[in-house]
């Protein structure tokens, strides 16, 4: 499995998921930066994505869904803050119908980081919550257990 570490940090507000992968900085880049391979991985295998929106540049969002089992949808976006591909993204993440509206659950802050590592490289995913109710109600809802499956999809992107 792809996934090294889960690091659920209460003092900081931050849940931190780490990858190690085997493939380039450029290649791993590419699982955020093509919708279509964003989409393979983004979500547990039960609730896959389906991207929408996908403006990888600042002030730019991307939109997406993810379909349970039932055929429920739950929305989801990011409003992009910062970009320095392929080694760094910055966004907000909430969800809702719209970009920039979280409804009734909170938004957090997203900060990725791709550097080379061993043969391949690392891809750490960190997210800092508004308030410790918010990180708790998100982890509650699952949110740490959803990336670790979700990015453990990330080897069989990269495969083909």
């Amino acid at each position: 499995m792809a996934v090294t570490s889960v690091d659920k940090d209460f003092e900081n507000l931050t849940l931190t998921v780490t990858c190690d992968l085997p493939s380039s900085v450029e290649r791993t880049w590419e699982l955020w930066s093509d919708p279509r391979q964003l989409e393979r991985w983004w979500g547990p295998p039960t609730y896959p994505a389906t991207v929408g929106r996908h403006e990888l540049t600042p002030g730019g969002a991307v939109t997406y869904f993810m379909t349970g089992p039932e055929g429920d949808q739950h929305h989801g976006w990011w409003l992009i803050e910062r970009v320095d591909a392929p080694r760094s993204l910055e966004f907000t993440d909430g969800f809702g119908q719209t970009p920039g509206d979280p409804g009734d659950m909170p938004a957090g802050t997203m900060r990725l980081d791709v550097e080379e590592h061993g043969d391949g490289s690392r891809m750490t995913l960190r997210t800092t919550f508004p308030t410790h109710e918010a990180m708790e109600q998100m982890l509650n809802m699952g949110m740490a257990e959803g990336m670790q499956e979700a990015m453990g999809q990330i080897e069989s992107v990269l495969a083909s």
